[in-house]
């Protein structure tokens, strides 16, 4: 039987296909993207998480109990105590140092993917933000285990092989378990016009996510 959160996939099951098997990924996992447009990935990235901890802020924020709240604050927690330690550490192994990123501008797709989330946070409810999250957290797993399942992904001597594996390992994997079975949970309740408002929102989400890829391609 369908999940919840597999019948709001399914409503944007193109898009999702679109982002998931992307020619950014694919290259990636075939070991032939440019380094410039990993790079630049990477930068993006990091900017990113930056506002990433401000949705994480804002679900603290818009939550109705203390769960919720120690949910939000878990998450933000992880994104600023760890994440962006962990991602400034492996910038630096590409020479991208700290004060590097800590100056960039964003690029019109990390721009217009973040403060959508914010902005369906701000209008909606937790729901909202969470969904609009979700091609985020939960796509980067889906990502990750698609591609170690594909003839074309190199692991020997591929420079991007480590973040395929960050992604599809078991630390980050569990973190997706516990956000599916959250939305799973909220899904199962809403009626269908609430689910056709949230089925927009991981739609706009979805589409934005592919475009952030398209600017790691492009340099944009």
């Amino acid at each position: 039987m369908q999940s919840p959160f597999e019948a709001l996939k399914a409503r944007s099951a193109e898009d999702w296909q679109g982002y998931c098997e992307h020619r950014f990924v694919r290259e990636l996992a075939a070991g032939t993207l440019p380094e410039a447009s990993f790079r630049h990935y990477l930068k993006q990235d990091y900017l990113f998480l930056v506002q990433f901890a401000r949705a994480w802020g804002l679900a603290v924020y818009k939550s109705r109990d203390l769960a919720e709240i120690r949910q939000g604050l878990e998450a933000l927690k992880a994104i600023v105590d760890v994440e962006m330690g962990l991602h400034v550490r492996y910038c630096a192994t590409w020479g991208i140092d700290e004060t590097e990123l800590a100056g960039l501008p964003e690029s019109r797709a990390t721009l217009a993917y973040t403060r959508y989330v914010l902005d369906a946070g701000m209008s909606g409810d937790l729901l909202d933000l969470h969904v609009a999250l979700a091609p985020c957290i939960i796509g980067y797993a889906e990502i990750a285990q698609w591609l170690l399942s594909q003839p074309f992904t190199k692991t020997a001597g591929n420079p991007y092989a480590d973040w395929i594996e960050m992604y599809a390992g078991e630390e980050y994997q569990t973190a997706v378990a516990s956000e599916l079975a959250w939305l799973n949970q909220r899904l199962s309740q809403v009626d269908e016009t609430r689910l056709d408002r949230l089925s927009v929102v991981f739609r706009d989400a979805t589409r934005l996510e592919a475009d952030f890829w398209r600017m790691g391609l492009d340099l944009s």
